[in-house]
Formats: C-alpha cells, sequence, structure tokens
C-alpha cells in the first residue's frame, strides 16, 4: 500500500506543496521555534519532494562564503565575517522572526517542501512574520557571539529537527538532488529518507571528485587566438561575486594578486593537471589549502586586466595550457570521461 502511495504522491503531492504557501500563522506559531506545521500532513500519512527538479535559483546557502561545521543535535554554525548577509534557502513565508533565547535574534522560514528553516544569532532581522521570500533573498545580518561571527543555523521538519546533511553537503554547500520521503511516524516525529537520489556513476561523476568551476555560467571568450594574440584558458561569466568552484580535488598552490591575472587561484591536482581561477574579486583559500571538488574558493570578478566581472578559468598539465573543453563541456557543464581514466586512487588525466 505505501508503495502505491510513494508513486501516486511522487506526481502530484510534490507539485501541490511546491505551489502552496501558508501566509498567516497563530500567535503560538509566531512564539515558538519548534512546532508542528498543522498542514503538513492534513490529507496523507507521506509524501515525497523531489529536489532533483529544483533550479539553481531556487536554493540558496545561508552563507555561501562561510564555513560550516555540525552542533549539537544538527545545529550548523556557519562561520563568516561582520556585516554579511543571510540568505534564505528557499522560498516560502516567514513563521517566526523575534529574539528568542539562546539563539538571539532568529528567524524560521516555512517552505513549500516540506521544510522549515532556522536562522540564529543574527545581528538584526530584516523580515517579519508572514513576509513571502524567496531562495537567495537576504533576510539578515550575521550576528557576533563571544568574539566569534556565525549564524546558528537548522532545518526541521514538523517541529523537529533533522539531520542537514540530508538536505545539502556542509564541505561543498551543494544541495542534494534526490527525491525525499516524508512519513508521519506519531503526531511529533516525522521520518525523513531518500527514496530515489543520483545513481552510483552519477554520484561519482558530480558530488564526489569534479565539479564544474562556474555553475550556470556561459562562456564569453572561448580558448585560443582572441584579437590577435592567445587566449589560454576560457572566460565564463554569471554574476558578480558567485561561487566559483574547485573542478577536482588538490592542493591550493598560489592565492595572491598576478599582473592581468588579478587575484589568482592555482590549484595542483596530482599527475601534473593544474587548474587556473583568475579576476576574482576575493580568493577564499590560501597557500597549503586541500581542497575538494565543489569547494567555494573565490568570487568571481574583474581584478586584473579585465573589462566585466568573469571567471578566466585554465587547465595545464606541466605547465603547458590546454583548451578546458578537453576537459568539460561547457555547454552541459559536465565532465568528459574520456579524458580520464580511472585508478585505484580515483580519476587521472589520460596521456
Amino acid at each position: 500500500m505505501i508503495q502505491l502511495r510513494r508513486i501516486f504522491l511522487t506526481s502530484v503531492l510534490v507539485l501541490a506543496l511546491s505551489s502552496c504557501a501558508q501566509t498567516k500563522f497563530t500567535a503560538l506559531e509566531q512564539q515558538q521555534i519548534s512546532i508542528e506545521d498543522p498542514t503538513l500532513f492534513e490529507k496523507y500519512e507521506a509524501f515525497t519532494v523531489d529536489f532533483g527538479a529544483l533550479r539553481d535559483k531556487d536554493y540558496s546557502f545561508p552563507l555561501p562564503v562561510g564555513k560550516a561545521k555540525m552542533g549539537k543535535d544538527y545545529n550548523v554554525e556557519i562561520e563568516t565575517k561582520k556585516g554579511d548577509a543571510v540568505k534564505a534557502m528557499f522560498s516560502g513565508t516567514v513563521r517566526l522572526s523575534k529574539n528568542n533565547p539562546p539563539f538571539g535574534n532568529v528567524i524560521v522560514i516555512r517552505h513549500g517542501n516540506g521544510l522549515e528553516t532556522v536562522y540564529g544569532n543574527n545581528a538584526e532581522n530584516l523580515v517579519k512574520s508572514g513576509d513571502r521570500v524567496k531562495a537567495g533573498q537576504t533576510i539578515a545580518i550575521v550576528g557576533t557571539n563571544k568574539g566569534r561571527t556565525y549564524c546558528e543555523f537548522a532545518v526541521m521538519v514538523n517541529g523537529s529537527r533533522i539531520n542537514p546533511e540530508i538536505i545539502f553537503s556542509l564541505e561543498s554547500h551543494r544541495l542534494r538532488k534526490q527525491t525525499l520521503l516524508y512519513e508521519k511516524t506519531s503526531s511529533w516525529q516525522v521520518n525523513v529518507s531518500v527514496l530515489k537520489g543520483p545513481s552510483l556513476e552519477e554520484s561519482a561523476s558530480s558530488d564526489q571528485w569534479w565539479s564544474y568551476p562556474l555553475p550556470g555560467a556561459k562562456v564569453i571568450s572561448p580558448y585560443g587566438h582572441r584579437g590577435g594574440r592567445g587566449h589560454s584558458g576560457v572566460d565564463l561569466k554569471t554574476k558578480p561575486n558567485d561561487d566559483i568552484r574547485a573542478a577536482f580535488d588538490g592542493e591550493v598552490v598560489f592565492s595572491a594578486k598576478y599582473a592581468g591575472y588579478g587575484n589568482l587561484i592555482r590549484i595542483l591536482h596530482g599527475n601534473g593537471l593544474e587548474t587556473y581561477y583568475s579576476h576574482n574579486s576575493k580568493n577564499l583559500v590560501k597557500v597549503g589549502d586541500r581542497v575538494k571538488a565543489g569547494d567555494v574558493i573565490a568570487l568571481t570578478g574583474r581584478t586584473g586586466r579585465a573589462t566585466t566581472e568573469h571567471l578566466h578559468f585554465e587547465t595545464r598539465i606541466n605547465g603547458k595550457a590546454y583548451d578546458p573543453s578537453r576537459f568539460f563541456d561547457h555547454q552541459t557543464h559536465t565532465i568528459r570521461m574520456k579524458s580520464f581514466q580511472k585508478t585505484r586512487n580515483g580519476y587521472v588525466v589520460k596521456r
């Protein structure tokens, strides 16, 4: 019976949840952080939500350049610098916005996907109860407590905190593209499990060992000759101060200003492969840092010789520049597997 219910709800209830949004809350809902959602299981005792169907603009990490670590009771501390803006993770309606010890200034947003997100330790709340917000919208200014500047963040279902790593990666900040099953087990508790995620092949090729350096980007200048001179990389553009991600696991061997490159990061990946990321408005890693594929390492800018905010991305083998399209399909933002071979320790560039 539950299997039939899952199939039915995958095609019907997901759409209903994404389109519905409560705009008014009781006085109790506007006072308590952890409280049951009276609308969540009105019709069914189980439903699914397909997070794989979300577009890039439908999700935002609360502090894109912050460093996240898991605390007690599934609370996540995202450490950053003073004055940073706290972003809404998904679109939804603000259920609570007040000072609530020990969280300080706290905001709770109820989303159409069955989740509620909590943003605590804010220096200032910029939204009030009942406000509709979009994913990525600034909702607060991050606060400082005992010399540390951080957002205390949590994810809830029906008033209970769940492991946030079901939803996103703490290291890369990326949303996990999978279908979740919500099952009511009592009047308060809800079981959340992965019903459908990426295949093993997709997981190995996208979430583990590689990442397109600027998701959502378009090519504004390809590799090769340009204006009578060589162009040793590809120029990728999205928006100013967008997240630049490490293409592969590796070690940062350079992070500073360098001539026409402006703010430049070089990462050595082994087997002679090295990637360059330049014109950055800000470098977020330093020499000696070990990074994983997908880690945010810099923000897009126009430092050095540049006329617009973008990422100049290079791929080099033993110092020689190669066309990045040898390794990545810039149309689909996917890896070209024919350029790599699998070894016992992972993937390496074919010679």
